[in-house]
């Protein structure tokens, strides 16, 4: 059996974060891409899961991630860039950026959005110079019929995660680790 060695694994992790990175829009066409991507994410999410309607409705406002691309051998990163919409106008374009070390290989694409509930969390991630999600955020999961899984517990907390579209061979899709930062694009 061969030896891995360090030099080689760092080559190759490199060079799958940068082949990760070619689809995700990174030096794109700035904001009338990611406002592009963002309206395909929000129609997507409101035909694929109706249920996303009340939590939007019911949102202060809402972070649209349309696409989030992740790869790892030993060493993984993410990175992906979308924007907050209040009353569903863009009002800020954000980059989300995650890192991970661990048993992993492959990569994965995703979209996320994360519903702000209440008006001091919202105001919380805008005066941030960097947010991480933290423990007062719950996740809502979408199930095949279309349903969001929001009890009422998760629905009164301040911040609400939706991950969906998750397409690749890393099993999973987390935003523990998560860092949002704001962009001008």
């Amino acid at each position: 059996m061969t030896q891995i060695s360090r030099r080689s694994l760092l080559a190759l992790g490199g060079a799958g974060l940068g082949l990760a990175a070619c689809g995700n829009g990174i030096g794109g066409a700035g904001a009338a891409r990611i406002d592009a991507r963002v309206d395909a994410t929000h129609d997507y999410l409101l035909q694929k899961y109706p249920g996303t309607q009340d939590l939007m409705s019911k949102a202060v406002g809402v972070l649209y991630m349309p696409l989030m691309t992740e790869a790892g051998f030993g060493v993984g990163g993410g990175y992906g860039r979308g924007a907050l919409r209040i009353n569903n106008v863009t009002v800020d374009y954000y980059s989300a950026a995650s890192a991970s070390i661990g048993f992993q290989i492959g990569a994965q694409q995703y979209a996320h959005a994360l519903f702000f509930m209440t008006q001091d969390a919202l105001n919380g991630f805008r005066r941030a110079d960097g947010w991480e999600l933290g423990a007062d955020a719950r996740y809502a999961l979408p199930d095949r019929g279309g349903a969001i899984g929001a009890d009422t517990t998760t629905s009164l907390a301040p911040v609400i995660a939706l991950v969906f579209g998750q397409a690749g061979l890393i099993a999973g899709a987390t935003l523990a680790g998560t860092k949002y930062t704001r962009i001008i694009p």
